[in-house]
């Protein structure tokens, strides 16, 4: 038996399959049913906007012979798109089986809906005449590149954003709670300098919340200029409107967009690759997060809270794995791929027009898909990880070699104050430190018999592994770019 003939919702990719539950919610903005209907709202929008004016051109009809719409007639309009459902949806497709033309089959499900006006409103309408306003002056480009700017504006900010958002607030918040929990650095794999838990989380808070504030303040251009750009069409038919004017009102004001003013047939895309490599970058942050915190796992700073039920290993009843971030790991890499190709193609058209962007913005939900099961996936192993203080601390009192920094350069600037005994101090400590295993007694001992001034010697000695952080903690302050450090 096919799987295809059990249900046709089997789905090809795990974005609509296994993981359905997590990226549902990108459906309503990326998918193909909502770019239909964007499109529908587009064509709806233009239809008022043409037959009621704007402001800018005193309320007037802009295309001679059409009279104003009345509320009750916008309103109609306006629900072709809201009661856009299975049933709509069935009719479009037939409509584009027909026509082989995705956009025109949407013109031609807007003059079905027109037919049913009178019968819906209960009474004659010049709605019913109205199909010729339908699509008026457009190419399928100006209906296109509105639709997909506002189904992307409208995944971003209410979809991506609200999830990379919540991951910035919780490092923020972890790091403030472990701003002074001292932890051993590895440079190289190798003990260095401690550092504090809550710093190290607060530099990841730091570098997102710059890539978010990006996307935050991503323009989303639109255009709305007939075949090439130039309103030829516009101004043949009805030479006496400021068609400029026109196109700027509906993009900026009735639209919610960004109007460019200078295209080919094409908007030309450049926002799209701004904003998807801004998100492409943001995934490789979280890409860097996700391994710092598997390696952090794997050698004991954080503890997995064990989910009751779940199996780590088939094989192996003990393990707990840490598969929240692998899934996010890989899912990342993949919507960076995606992204990366967007960006890279989306700003190339021969001359005035090619096809090459139409099937590759089908991929856009895609790609944003990965990001959003990555941030899910990571905001889970984010909930369910705790610091683990005995390995921790017993890191942090394995380690005293790593007091050597500071001492040797202690010794520099007594050198440099002119006090005698003090030459070659890198050496001195490297002879102690490099290759052996020190305690603080012998950290003691080394100090004591080097010439420092007694509020030198007495400093150098109060330090230990989980005092010599610097001022770690109050770095932390820093993560959203707003605080000083006194």
């Amino acid at each position: 038996m096919k799987l295809t003939d059990i249900s046709p919702a089997i789905a090809l990719t795990p974005l609509d399959g296994r993981y359905h539950g997590q990226t549902a919610p990108l459906v309503e903005y990326l998918s193909e049913p909502a770019l239909n209907r964007e499109r529908m709202r587009v064509e709806v929008e233009w239809m008022i906007l043409l037959a009621n004016g704007f402001e800018g051109n005193g309320n007037q009809t802009i295309v001679p012979g059409v009279k104003p719409l009345t509320d009750e007639e916008q309103a109609f309009l306006r629900s072709i798109p809201e009661d856009f459902g299975a049933e709509g949806i069935a009719q479009h497709a037939a409509h584009e089986a027909k026509t082989h033309h995705d956009v025109k089959a949407v013109e031609y499900y807007i003059d079905d809906q027109l037919d049913k006006a009178a019968d819906v409103l209960g009474h004659e309408t010049q709605l019913t005449g109205l199909k010729t306003l339908v699509h008026f002056a457009c190419t399928s480009e100006d209906i296109n590149n509105l639709s997909i700017a506002r189904c992307v504006k409208n995944g971003i900010e209410n979809v991506w954003l609200p999830g990379a958002q919540a991951i910035l607030n919780h490092l923020a918040q972890k790091a403030e709670e472990y701003r002074d929990k001292a932890m051993l650095s590895l440079t190289h794999g190798q003990p260095a300098t401690p550092t504090t838990l809550g710093k190290e989380l607060a530099v990841y808070v730091y570098r997102l919340n710059r890539q978010l504030n990006k996307v935050k303040a991503q323009e989303y251009l639109g255009k709305i200029n007939g075949a090439t750009g130039t309103f030829g069409a516009h101004l043949a038919a009805c030479p006496d409107v400021d068609w400029v004017a026109v196109s700027r009102e509906f993009v900026t004001n009735r639209m919610g967009l960004t109007w460019n003013p200078l295209t080919t047939q094409i908007e030309s895309h450049d926002w799209q690759a701004e904003l998807y490599g801004t998100i492409s970058h943001t995934n490789r942050i979280l890409h860097n997060l996700c391994v710092d915190v598997w390696m952090y796992i794997s050698r004991g700073v954080f503890a997995q809270v064990p989910v009751k039920g779940a199996t780590g290993s088939s094989t192996m009843p003990h393990k707990v794995n840490p598969i929240r971030f692998e899934n996010a790991e890989a899912n990342l890499e993949i919507s960076c791929s995606l992204l990366d190709t967007l960006s890279a193609t989306l700003v190339e058209s021969r001359w005035q027009r090619d096809l090459t962007d139409s099937t590759t913005q089908r991929n856009i939900g895609s790609a944003l898909g990965y990001s959003v099961l990555a941030l899910n996936n990571l905001m889970g192993g984010l909930n369910s990880i705790h610091p683990n203080d005995i390995a921790i601390e017993a890191e942090l009192d394995s380690n005293w070699e790593v007091l050597g920094e500071p001492i040797q350069t202690a010794m520099r600037a007594c050198e440099l104050a002119g006090l005698p005994g003090m030459d070659k101090p890198y050496e001195k400590v490297k002879e102690l430190m490099r290759g052996h295993e020190i305690s603080k007694e012998a950290v003691e001992q080394f100090i004591d018999q080097q010439a420092f001034d007694d509020a030198t010697a007495a400093r150098l000695k109060a330090l230990t592994p989980a005092t010599y952080t610097g001022v770690a903690g109050k770095l932390v302050d820093f993560d959203r770019g707003t605080a000083t450090v006194e």
